[in-house]
Order: structure tokens, then sequence, then C-alpha cells
């Protein structure tokens, strides 16, 4: 059994964790080098990742290896980054790793029937005679009969203190795996995270691992906003980056399921075959296989206590800042995204797979996400905007911008659109928007197609400018060009960019962590990205924060601006409804 406390995990410089129970209060110091059990494993069946030569792009920069660890009494669970340490290891990760397999294993009725033959497999590849590859990663899935939602199957394991990931993204056409629903991973096979900004060399370590014959080996995880700003406490768990392959992990599909698991190893890594298959085993002894449909809502909830940053005071002194920069004469700025951070602390735990279950409900044409490292709160978020999909050389992206609420009546819906589609200051703010897509795009692109120009895009409780985008990249190298220059878009940040960025650092004082960067997945020739909007950072004995923004341009009140973060964060606050009587109530707006 596992305990109920974990250790926190820290980015040293050097290459190990150090590390304390709260069961034993002892402290332990882990090398790579302690770790390492000299067997290896490989497989007749073989498949290769293609992965782009090491042009001179990003910077280089010094990386360190650690490992997750997670220590009680009985239980020990190691995993490993697969990030790797030196610029000197470059040359090692041009290549991917030796063998990249997927195996499918016959069609079972049940998550437990499934559970069985998981078990059994794993038992086969360890009687499995050693090949002798250094390094590989190998999927083994089972079809269920039996339909079953992918956050249910999570919400079930919330006994285990393992990292842990979701993501639901958009339906695209149907053709061959993409059939797929939601995703829920628990436990890491690899992680990839550093306290560096993501670099090239950071993802070309995660693409060693990907392959385009393995589609549904795929790395979750997300980026911060700005990776040069200082973290604060919340966020320290998560690094600059934090993508994870799932150890084992629920796939919920059209008319199915799926449940696998997944192995990785590196001899290079300190991470041998045996490493990585007596981690798993230690994980599986744990998953349950009993799933129970939880409610998809929440209880009336008491709020303790609700703390803006800014307040309403301060966001008016910000708001009419940033105003007079944009209409100064020597100033390059056109638009800049002010955010806020809301803290608010219930009387009851906040369960954040609650909340999420609750976005889903509402979440038609939108992304839901969840992504939890080790002893850290869990960012979750149900974002409208997308900021690309690629599928081999094709990418989508899209341009959001200016918001209203919808209306309590279909004719007041439609008044409420055509105001957002008529209203001059909205225009300007959408038009930077999609016109910087559509250069960066170009920048990469073969052509770049914009269809539509501009629309409205209706969700369940607000309604925005859009536009999409298309084009075919000239080369899949090309894929980190495309996250690295697409974000931050001026939907979260402004424009000119630079300026932008210069005027947030400025004014905000609270740390946006993951909220406005890129979360979503790499995957073998397929990857998506949303923007992080629409996002809080949850913790269960400690309360919330909940994030919004919005864009300031030329006739923006700051009136409006703050009526428009609460109609944004709504979707959380609504789960918040009852609150204590003025005289127990710390309210701080």
């Amino acid at each position: 059994m596992f305990c109920h406390h974990t250790v926190s995990h820290h980015f040293f410089f050097l290459s190990f964790t150090f590390l304390s129970c709260s069961l034993t209060h002892k402290p332990i110091m882990a090398t790579a080098t302690f770790h390492k059990w000299l067997t290896h494993f490989t497989d007749t069946k073989k498949c290769s990742t293609f992965l782009p030569s090491p042009a001179s792009k990003g910077h280089q920069t010094l990386y360190f290896h650690h490992y997750h660890r997670y220590v009680c009494q009985g239980c020990c669970y190691l995993s490993m980054n697969g990030c790797r340490e030196g610029h000197e290891q470059h040359a090692r990760t041009r290549k991917p790793v030796v063998t990249i397999e997927t195996r499918t294993l016959a069609a079972v009725a049940s998550p437990a029937m499934a559970m069985y033959s998981l078990n059994m497999a794993i038992s086969e590849l360890k009687s499995e005679a050693p090949f002798g590859t250094l390094s590989g990663i190998v999927r083994v899935q089972v079809p269920i009969e039996e339909q079953v939602e992918a956050i249910d199957w999570l919400h079930s394991q919330n006994h285990l203190l393992l990292p842990r990931c979701f993501f639901s993204g958009r339906k695209h056409s149907p053709n061959g795996e993409e059939n797929l629903v939601s995703v829920a991973g628990l436990g890491s096979a690899v992680f990839f995270s550093q306290p560096h900004p993501f670099s090239y060399w950071d993802w070309i370590s995660i693409r060693r691992f990907l392959s385009e014959r393995c589609p549904l080996v795929r790395a979750y995880g997300a980026i911060r906003f700005n990776a040069e700003a200082k973290v604060s406490s919340e966020w320290l768990a998560f690094g600059s980056f934090y993508f994870m392959i799932p150890q084992v992990e629920f796939n919920e599909l059209e008319g199915g399921s799926m449940l696998t698991i997944t192995i990785a190893w590196d001899n290079d890594l300190s991470w041998s075959w045996e490493n990585a298959i007596n981690a798993l085993q230690e994980t599986l002894r744990n998953v349950s296989s009993s799933i129970v449909n939880f409610p998809k809502s929440t209880p009336p909830t008491l709020i303790l206590s609700s703390h803006n940053i800014p307040s309403n005071v301060d966001w008016d002194l910000a708001v009419n800042r940033a105003l007079q920069m944009i209409e100064r004469n020597d100033s390059l700025l056109t638009k800049v995204v002010l955010a806020r951070s809301t803290k608010v602390v219930p009387t009851a735990d906040i369960d954040p797979l609650a909340w999420l279950s609750c976005l889903k409900v509402e979440g038609e044409n939108a992304y839901q996400f969840l992504l939890q490292p080790p002893n850290a709160p869990a960012f979750i978020g149900n974002t409208p905007e997308q900021l690309f999909h690629r599928k081999w050389l094709h990418i989508t992206s899209e341009a959001l911008a200016g918001t209203r609420a919808r209306g309590a009546s279909q004719a007041l819906d439609r008044q409420i659109e055509l105001d957002l589609l008529t209203s001059p200051k909205d225009d300007i703010e959408f038009t930077i928007v999609r016109d910087t897509v559509r250069r960066k795009l170009e920048a990469v692109c073969e052509r770049v197609v914009i269809k539509p120009e501009k629309m409205i895009r209706k969700l369940p409780r607000i309604q925005h400018l859009f536009a999409q985008l298309s084009g075919r990249l000239r080369s899949e190298e090309d894929e980190f060009e495309i996250l690295s220059s697409l974000h931050p878009s001026p939907a979260v940040c402004g424009f000119p960019t630079e300026e932008a960025q210069l005027l947030i650092a400025e004014t905000e004082v609270f740390d946006r962590g993951m909220y406005a960067g890129p979360v979503g997945w790499f995957g073998g020739g397929e990857s998506e990205f949303a923007v992080g909007i629409r996002s809080a950072l949850v913790e269960k004995d400690r309360g919330a924060f909940i994030y919004a923004g919005t864009g300031i341009v030329e006739g923006s009140s700051p009136y409006l601006e703050w009526d428009e973060l609460e109609l944004k964060t709504s979707q959380f606050t609504k789960l918040l409804m009852l609150d204590l009587p003025q005289r127990l109530k710390v309210d701080c707006k």
C-alpha cells in the first residue's frame, strides 16, 4: 500500500534528489548510479522515429536530470526524467530509442479483465530472453468492449499519490486512431521536466520516445507562460515545463475503451529495463480495477476566504496605465493582456477531478485537461482556444478574441452576437490576433488559408470572435518552431510581444505559471496543443487559484474588463456559490 504522503521533488544542480518521507522523517539521498540495475531487453519488432538533424535551433543550455521518487512505508516508486543533462549529450539525443513497439492484446469485456490480461502480459515480458537493447518504449494495450469514461477511471484512482494527467480534445475527421475521446494517465513511464525554458533539445528528448508507427504513445503536459518569470511556491513542482508518458493509461473511445501500460527504459539515463518493469508492477499493484461512476456535479460549498490579485482598485490603476502606454505616440504597444489570480479557500476540500467533470459537462468544442506532478496541485482547465494541431505536415491554428456573455433568450443572444461583430474595440483586438497568427504560420508553411476570416464561436456561457487558419508545413522539423513562435499569442500576451511581455512583468505581481501557456501532447506524426486559459490550480486541502485575463486595447474600460474577468471565472466560481455570513468571511476584493 502507498502511504498517504509523498515527498517533494525539486531541481538541483547535481544528479540527485534530496528526499524525506513524512512517515519516517528521515532524509534520503538518491543518486542515478545507485539505481542502475544492469539488465537488458530488446524485441524483434522495432519501429523507428523520424527525428530532425540538430540544426542550430534554440539556445544551448545545461541540463540536469533527476528522478521522481515516492517513499513510504513498505514501498518505493521511481520514474525516469527523459531530458538529457549537459550539451555533450546532444549527439545521443539525435537518435530515437532502440525499441519502440505497441502490442495489442485480445479484447475483453471489462476493465477488471483488462487488468488481469495486462498483469499476465507483464509476467511474459519479464520471462522473455534479453536481447541487449539499451533503450526502448513498449506500450501494451487491451481493448475493452464496455464503454467507460476516462475521468471515472481516474477518479477511482484517487487513493494514489502518483503523477496523473487527463486530456480531452476536439473531434477530428474520423480515420485511423482518431476515435479517441479522452485520455487519463497515472504514473510516468518517463517524464520530461527542467527548470530552464523549454528548448529545441528538450523537444528532441521527447521526440526520441515517439514514433508515427506507435501513434498512441504520447507525452502529455504543459509549458509555463513565461519561463523567465520568478516561480512561486505553488508552481515549483511543474518546473519550466512538465510532460509525462503515462505508465498506466485509460483511453475512452467512441464505442469502447482501452486500458494500457507503457514501459520505458534508457541505460544512458541509468534507468534499465528492470527498473522500468519493477516500477510499473509497483504501480499496478495499487491501481483499482473497480470503477465507480461519480456524480458530474459538486455539492454547494461555503467560501471561507477569497482574495483577488490585483484587487479591483489596483486593476483600475493597471488598466489605465496600460491605456496610457498604448496611447503614447512613441509606443509600439497596441494590445496587452492583463490577468487576475483569485485565491479561494472553501470550508471543504476541493476535488480537482470533481471540478474537471463539471467543466467537461459544458465543454463542447473545448479542451479539458488536468496535469498533476507528484506532490503538487492539479492544473485543470476548460479552454476553447487551440494553439495548433499538427497531423503529418498539415497544421491548423485559430484566432480567438473578444468576449460576450450568452443571452438568456435566442433574440437577446443574437443581439449580443451582433454587438460583438460590429464592435470597433473588439475588432481591433481580434484583427491583431488573427494577423499575427497568420504571419507566424506563413514563416514555416507553404501557404496559409484563413476560413472563416471572422465569425462568432458560441460556447455554453460565452461567445467569441473566431477565425481558423490552416497551412502545410515544409517539414515536420518545423514543429518546435511553430510551438515556440505561436506562444505567447496576442490573445494571451499582446502585441508586439516583447513590449506586452515587459508591461505584464512590470504590472502583474502573481505568477501565471502554466496559465495561458501551451497545454497538450506530442505524438508520433501528430501533436495538439491548446492555450491554457479558463484554468485553475487546485489543491485538495488548500483551495484553488483561479485565473483569467482580458485584452486591453484603445477604447477598453477598466470596469467592463473587470466584468469580463468575472464572466470568464464564472465556470469555477459557480461551483462555490454559497458564502459564509459576512462577519465570518474574509474578502479582499
